[in-house]
């Protein structure tokens, strides 16, 4: 895949380049994280109230150490 580096949070919130883009999406202010393909973030992103809060994780594990909990609707587990 090309169009790197991508900007990934990592465990500790902060911001780190990656040559691989992130496999989770994620919304700074509610902490949620999911699938990039989720329905209820690409409503949002669609309303485009969410792009400026959005972050990306390399996995879940990662996600949820940097404090954010999985969505409910696409189950990112």
């Amino acid at each position: 895949m090309s169009g790197g580096p991508w900007r990934l949070l990592g465990a500790d919130g902060a911001v780190y380049l990656s040559d691989q883009p992130g496999q989770l999406g994620g919304h700074r202010r509610s902490k949620l994280y999911g699938r990039l393909d989720c329905p209820c973030a690409l409503r949002a992103i669609a309303r485009g109230g969410y792009v400026k809060q959005r972050v990306f994780f390399w996995d879940a594990q990662t996600a949820r150490a940097a404090g954010y909990r999985p969505c409910k609707i696409c189950k990112p587990f």
